[in-house]
């Protein structure tokens, strides 16, 4: 099936150049957005697969707009990518808790935003480059402590369930972590599906946001 994207950034010659790249990458354009509230109607309208969302826009910004999609229960299957010129930037932070599925620098090689669109639409996050976890690191002990899940919230998991929850934080695959906890990858599949399910959470980026807020983890 082809990957259906929305380009949302205000400006236009930037724009441009993502739907190239996205078409010359054998996927379909749903729409262009010059503005939040452009690409959460668009989104409303197309259901893309993933929506390409610059942080800073007129309107309605990149984070509102990323809360609003992944809110509404008809576009909350929808991907959002954030794109963003700084490497360390308390605006993707937000973004993720607003329920993003990763981000990239602006000036990441097209290969590399091909790729990541590509995940993002299989429906992983995109927790690479590590400068996404750095990011997590960097932010995780600032947000308002009202606005930080309570450590209790882990209370509903197995203690096999809290294993798989710090390896995932740790930025490992289904995979890496049955090799690292001898169980089979099918195994941490599952445990990763009823860690979505019980902590609710939208995909891993969430799931790592959890355990870095809970405290399950602490950055190094």
């Amino acid at each position: 099936m082809t990957i259906r994207v929305v380009v949302a950034d205000d400006q236009a010659l930037v724009r441009g150049g993502f739907v190239v790249m996205v078409r010359a990458g054998g996927m379909e354009v749903a729409g262009e957005a010059g503005d939040g509230a452009q690409a959460v109607a668009l989104t409303r309208e197309h259901r893309p697969d993933v929506v390409l969302m610059d942080v800073r826009m007129p309107v309605m910004d990149g984070i509102e707009a990323t809360r609003a999609i992944t809110a509404d229960p008809a576009t909350s299957g929808t991907r959002v990518l954030m794109l963003t010129t700084f490497d360390l930037d308390d605006y993707v932070y937000r973004a993720l808790r607003a329920g993003a599925s990763g981000f990239l620098l602006k000036d990441t090689a097209p290969e590399d935003m091909l790729a990541g669109i590509r995940v993002l639409a299989a429906g992983d996050a995109l927790l690479a480059p590590g400068i996404t976890r750095r990011l997590i690191r960097e932010f995780a002990a600032r947000p308002d402590p009202a606005e930080r899940p309570a450590p209790e919230m882990l209370d509903r998991l197995s203690a096999r369930e809290r294993e798989v929850l710090a390896e995932v934080a740790g930025g490992w695959s289904n995979a890496e972590i049955g090799e690292r906890l001898h169980i089979s990858a099918a195994t941490a599949k599952t445990h990763v599906s009823r860690l979505l399910m019980k902590l609710d959470a939208h995909d891993r980026a969430q799931l790592v946001m959890i355990a870095y807020e809970t405290r399950l983890v602490t950055p190094a």
